[in-house]
């Protein structure tokens, strides 16, 4: 093959993606959420590899997430959810990811649910490939709705690399979801990617770019660094749930997100942990811990 810039472009289904990354988070036994960053280098890697080429010339020259979320004003009434969403925003914009948002509609049944994203992914996607003219197109996506965009692009002469997780996880209530992605979807895909077996490979568990698509604990220099950080309060870890916490601080103990804990992973915490934290105002205007550290 000769030797010219392979051009990539990744799609997220923003619900999927989050799906899956909470599922290996609190799941798996990698108790890690998936690296954006981490993500993207395997994907160049494995162009690369698919392509006969250099892992030099791919890159990924657009990226773009899709997702509906709550409005300001619902969002305000959950715990923080303001907050975590805007935590993510900050990691998708670090690596170069257009985000793209659609309100939550309220079902007959009363619940909040996704409505055209899935549309509205398939036209930007198609639009963006005929003008910009990828070379291949990364799908992370599992749903069937997705077959007429892959065959589209293939009218353009566009790969398509399609990402997909088969797992089974848990809700809250101890509900069982199985998670799988569609046959039909995997067939149409020109490079068809079954991410679970490649990060279940028993033989692949200690290769670094399957190590790297998981976001990585703080190093031994960052726990080392604890007694040197003038901050401040103690005090315990009284309740820990999906990504966020409590720490005793009477009269009202502050709430804390998996992103503010410095030198441990969030999934290796317990209750009753020690730790020492700063206090900051979220958006409005509450306390919460910044900065935890565990002693």
């Amino acid at each position: 093959m000769e030797d010219k810039l392979v051009r990539i472009g990744v799609f997220y289904d923003g619900n999927y993606f989050l799906q899956v990354s909470n599922y290996y988070a609190y799941g798996h036994p990698r108790k890690r959420r998936l690296s954006i960053s981490g993500l993207h280098d395997f994907i160049r890697h494995q162009v690369a590899q698919e392509e006969a080429t250099d892992t030099r010339l791919c890159h990924i020259v657009d990226s773009h997430y899709f997702r509906g979320r709550l409005s300001a004003v619902e969002a305000s009434q959950r715990a923080d959810t303001l907050y975590n969403d805007r935590v993510f925003d900050d990691i998708l914009m670090s690596e170069g990811v257009t985000t793209h948002y659609l309100p939550l509609k309220t079902s007959f049944e009363g619940y909040k649910q996704e409505k055209g994203i899935d549309v509205w992914l398939a036209l930007e996607a198609y639009e963006l490939s005929f003008y910009k003219r990828f070379n291949v197109l990364v799908l992370i996506a599992a749903d069937g709705d997705y077959v007429p965009l892959v065959r589209k692009l293939n009218t353009l002469g566009i790969r398509v690399m399609l990402l997909g997780w088969d797992f089974e996880y848990a809700s809250d209530t101890g509900q069982r979801f199985t998670t799988r992605t569609s046959q039909d979807l995997l067939e149409e895909a020109t490079f068809p990617i079954q991410m679970s077996a490649i990060i279940d490979d028993r033989v692949k568990r200690n290769d670094p770019i399957v190590n790297s698509l998981f976001v990585q604990t703080e190093s031994k220099k960052a726990k080392d660094d604890v007694a040197k950080v003038p901050d401040q309060n103690v005090s315990e870890i009284i309740a820990l749930k999906n990504g966020f916490g409590f720490i005793k601080n009477p009269p009202n103990n502050l709430f804390f997100h998996h992103s503010s804990v410095v030198n441990a992973d969030f999934n290796d915490l317990k209750v009753g942990d020690r730790v020492r934290f700063a206090i900051e105002k979220n958006q409005n205007g509450e306390d919460i811990a910044k900065n935890v550290y565990v002693m």
